[in-house]
């Protein structure tokens, strides 16, 4: 088998199989952190120096600039990440295929994020406000001070919701797409939007093209991930999947973001829950439409249900991989 193979389905599907298995099962070592860092981090570091080295200038340059360094980010994540693809291919068939799904393994974040939005419910029950804020403060960027035990419950919900869409949808996406590379140029977008697509005085036009595209890479894995949001209540006596796709019809068109409020809709109506609306980052009050039309009053007992569905949602994701991974095999045969 050419390496080649590694970038094209159903390899791919083999190689998102095996990720999926990997990081939900270890996630990702703390020791290998410490010792090398993250993908994440050092495609941060990439994003930070290339701002540095280019946001200058009118806003029309700084926008110029900001397409300029995507560019380059791409480039550099793109030729890495091919390269070592084909690395894992001189390994052979299917020592090939390991070593990528483990390297793929990095890029979505199952397990990471079920425990720190599990810690919220903890922290809560344990610590009262004060540990519910600090642990949701380590997964959104809204003010935790301004929130209250709902207000806290809801944004652990919507975090969970939203970045299973681009935190682990996503990236399967396009790992069942284009392997290695594509998950890779994935993140490497993603982060990108995260750490530059703000409309600061700084980013706004600089990150301008960052955040488009991640609007369009996202666009997919939203409505996939609402869609498995729907399918997880069929699993759950407590949820409904008529709610959650009312929600997201009604819904999800109205939210700020274009993809956000797919999955959120989704969580919002399968726990008969109001999420979004109105929030303050740092002082700043964003308005928001609400999604769903469910109560406001989200308890820890409801973040630990919408981890129930999120487990779910992720078998079913895994099982339609394995799936779409047979149907390849049966017509190929």
């Amino acid at each position: 088998m050419p390496w080649t193979a590694l970038t094209h389905p159903p390899d791919t599907l083999i190689v998102l199989l095996l990720a999926l298995a990997v990081e939900a099962a270890a996630g990702y070592p703390d020791r290998l952190y410490r010792a090398l860092g993250h993908p994440v981090t050092w495609i941060g570091a990439l994003i930070g120096a290339l701002d540095r080295r280019l946001n200058h200038g009118t806003p029309a340059r700084r926008r110029r600039a900001g397409v300029a360094g995507l560019v380059v980010l791409l480039a550099v994540v793109g030729a890495v990440s091919l390269g070592s693809t084909a690395l894992a291919g001189l390994a052979g068939p299917w020592a090939g295929l390991c070593l990528v799904g483990l390297l793929c393994a990095s890029l979505p974040a199952q397990r990471s994020l079920h425990q720190h939005v599990a810690r919220v419910a903890a922290d809560l029950r344990s610590d009262g406000l004060a540990g519910g804020r600090h642990a949701v403060s380590m997964i959104v960027g809204r003010n935790p001070e301004t929130l209250d035990e709902a207000g806290i419950c809801r944004a652990a919900i919507e975090s969970l919701a939203e970045n299973f869409s681009d935190g682990i949808v996503a990236p399967a996406v396009w790992i069942g797409l284009g392997g290695l590379p594509g998950g890779a140029l994935y993140k490497a977008i993603n982060t990108a939007d995260s750490m530059i697509g703000h409309r600061t005085p700084r980013h706004e036009a600089y990150g301008w093209a960052s955040a488009r595209l991640d609007d369009l890479v996202n666009l997919p894995a939203s409505r996939l991930g609402a869609g498995l949001i729907v399918l997880a209540c069929l699993f759950h006596r407590d949820a409904s999947a008529g709610g959650a796709f009312r929600a997201v019809r009604r819904d999800a068109h109205k939210h700020r973001s274009p993809n956000a409020g797919w999955p959120e809709a989704a969580m919002a109506g399968a726990l008969g829950l109001r999420l979004a609306g109105p929030r303050i980052y740092g002082a700043e009050r964003v308005e928001d439409a609400w999604m769903g039309d469910g109560r406001p009053e989200a308890t820890p007992h409801d973040v630990e249900r919408a981890l129930a569905l999120y487990r779910t949602a992720c078998v079913i994701l895994f099982g339609a991989a394995a799936a779409m991974l047979a149907l390849l095999k049966i017509t190929r045969a």
